[in-house]
């Protein structure tokens, strides 16, 4: 039994000739004759005949040639990319030495009956350094810095800020060493002064001097309620921690600063104190990646010829910078070659080569005969005989990478005082590589782009190439009076992995600056002169959802609740909700009637008694007036904000 042939086009003749006929009352509608006497029939038949003849035949070309035609014209499909994160290491207790963990520690996810660990691999050396607090010194607004270290240590309850704190007061901490990527602690004893304040919430921001400046720090944990009650502030330290000097003292220099307060947010009516303070190293933070590392793979000898490919051992190669390091052993020793997009720059001297990520195969420059017979060589040799080998290279990538904070618990590699490791944000950025049936839906988008960006798909699908880990990208006209003339809005929403329960949180949809500033330079080499960018997040509309449904008898009414509320952030979803589940549609509106419809298809939900939805604000919480309809601007999408569902059961 043969093979089935692809069918790449099921169109035949009447069909051709049926669409062409519809076009000409389109374009043409003074063209009324369109029986089959008229001439021009004549012709659109003809014309369509040739057409199936040519389709028959392009259905008659197999697999094979099909992928050698999208190889001619410039298409290579898509390698995976690998998903990154930030794993953060615990010290079983604090160190008075420096635990090093060096590049390539492995962590992992926990394997399951169902699924297998994920692993990753830290992307470079983290230290451990350890500190402790030197000196304290305070600064009010408009007034000269005091040091405190003197009345501190003598256990006196110093002023954290002014009697009456204004935005801009702070203390500082000086530590002993600088600790960059590491987590620090702050172990305070305070007295309940700095009253007025919530808890929750208090107007406090935390910085580390850096080589640029204030740095925010992360806070992990602020078991002192802003300053007041004795407890523990853990502190994620910024990369570019220093020592510096500060009052005449050298010191790595963290502080604690009031900031003003948000609209309906409590302020310090007395400053909160300070009796004691101690200040040690608990853990640091590496970026990892979802990839394994390849070291010194052997591929074999040089033949001495130009053109000579060879094959990785591992494919497919994870994107890097770069994707491949390749030597060769010649009398000098070891020597690097450099990974090009092809070779039509490269002369004979240049030691360049290509890779084929997604098969792993590495080409050498090849020998053209010019018009006038003589033979140019794009890109070096390697002398013959001379061994190659891949100095280092990535394989593995894909979307199991994308696993939601905390899953990452797993210390494959043994390190000593290390008690315990996490991710405290998703792991985003990994995509599976591209298949052929995919490659053949682009490549006619992609011959007609041509590298050019000029229609709002061109700037679509180039935005896309160069950022594909991206979950959605949307192009809009700009508007004249926000963006000015001849602007091209790019909305770019990036790839987020929901917590735990299937909940997002509001700031995962926020694309990075690195990530927005890799596609504005892509698309600023192609875009047409005189044209604007803007480049960034889309509006996001908070909806809250507020409904009341009655469950049938004997239904468990909290299991109901549960699975209303998942299925209302499930449909309003940007990145999975909609009624195709590919997102929610950008500008689309948001209605209670199909909300209705959402709920009442809930197991166990017997009645939608009432829905009213509120516009919220993701930032601040607040919410709007009822209604049935919320309209959205072409580019906004909604996202999920507090949903209440009340069920009526056998008790109600």
């Amino acid at each position: 039994m043969a093979l089935p042939s692809p069918n790449l086009d099921d169109r035949r003749f009447q069909q051709f000739v049926d669409d062409a006929k519809r076009y000409i009352q389109q374009r043409a509608p003074e063209w009324t004759d369109h029986n089959v006497s008229d001439p021009g029939v004549t012709l659109v038949e003809t014309v369509a005949h040739m057409a199936d003849q040519i389709v028959y035949r392009l259905n008659r070309v197999p697999e094979k040639n099909h992928l050698a035609f999208l190889d001619l014209v410039g298409i290579r499909l898509f390698p995976p990319s690998a998903a990154r994160t930030e794993v953060t290491f615990w010290l079983s207790a604090p160190q008075e030495e420096p635990v090093l963990l060096p590049v390539g520690t492995e962590v992992a996810t926990v394997r399951t009956e169902s699924e297998d660990a994920v692993v990753f691999a830290t992307e470079r050396e983290l230290v451990v350094v350890p500190c402790q607090l030197n000196r304290l010194v305070v600064q009010h607004q408009g007034e000269p810095v005091a040091d405190r270290t003197a009345d501190l240590a003598e256990g006196k309850d110093l002023l954290c800020f002014a009697e009456a704190p204004r935005p801009g007061d702070c203390m500082l901490f000086g530590l002993s060493a600088a600790v960059p990527h590491c987590a620090v602690v702050l172990e305070l004893d305070s007295r309940v002064d700095g009253v007025g304040v919530d808890p929750r919430q208090p107007p406090l921001l935390w910085e580390a001097w850096t080589e640029d400046g204030w740095q925010e720090c992360e806070v992990d944990r602020d078991g002192t309620g802003g300053l007041n009650r004795p407890g523990e502030v853990v502190l994620h330290v910024p990369g570019g921690h220093v020592l510096s000097r500060s009052g005449g003292q050298e010191a790595g220099w963290l502080r604690c600063r009031v900031t003003e307060p948000l609209t309906g947010q409590p302020f310090y009516t007395t400053s909160p104190t300070v009796r004691s303070a101690e200040v040690f190293t608990v853990g640091g933070t590496a970026p990892a990646v979802h990839a394994e590392t390849v070291h010194d793979e052997a591929l074999g000898e040089s033949t001495g010829l130009p053109g000579q490919r060879l094959a990785l051992v591992h494919a497919p190669v994870v994107g890097d910078d770069p994707p491949l390091l390749l030597q060769t052993a010649e009398h000098e020793g070891w020597t690097d070659w450099q990974v090009v997009p092809h070779f039509a720059a490269s002369g004979p001297k240049d030691r360049h080569i290509t890779l084929d990520a997604a098969t792993g195969e590495i080409a050498f420059g090849p020998s053209v005969r010019e018009p006038d017979g003589r033979l140019r060589q794009y890109g070096a040799v390697a002398p013959k005989g001379s061994v190659i080998r891949a100095r280092r290279y990535r394989t593995g990538g894909g979307r199991a990478g994308n696993v939601a904070r905390g899953a990452v618990q797993v210390l494959r590699t043994s390190v000593p005082y290390v008690s315990e490791v996490v991710n405290r944000e998703a792991a985003r950025g990994g995509v599976d590589g591209e298949t052929v049936e995919e490659a053949k839906l682009r490549a006619p988008i992609t011959l007609r782009a041509q590298e050019r960006a000029v229609t709002l798909r061109d700037y679509e699908e180039l935005a896309r190439r160069a950022a594909p880990e991206t979950a959605r990208i949307t192009c809009l006209e700009g508007e004249p009076d926000e963006h000015g003339s001849y602007a091209v809005r790019v909305l770019v929403v990036p790839q987020a992995v929901p917590d735990p329960g299937g909940r997002l949180r509001f700031e995962q949809l926020v694309p990075g600056d690195t990530l927005l500033d890799r596609i504005t330079r892509h698309l600023d080499e192609r875009r047409l002169i005189g044209t604007r960018l803007a480049v960034g997040p889309p509006f996001y509309q908070g909806v809250t959802v507020v409904a009341t449904v009655h469950a049938f008898r004997g239904v468990d009414t909290d299991r109901v609740r549960r699975q209303a509320h998942d299925a209302l952030y499930r449909h309003l979803d940007p990145l999975t909700g909609g009624a195709d589940g590919k997102g929610w549609p950008f500008g689309r509106p948001v209605q209670s009637g199909e909300v209705f419809a959402v709920l009442q298809r809930v197991p166990g939900v017997e009645l939608v008694d009432q829905v009213t939805l509120h516009p919220a604000d993701p930032l601040t919480g607040k919410r709007g007036e009822a209604t049935d309809r919320i309209d959205l601007a072409a580019p906004a999408l909604v996202f999920s904000y507090d949903h209440r569902v009340r069920v009526i059961g056998d008790g109600a």
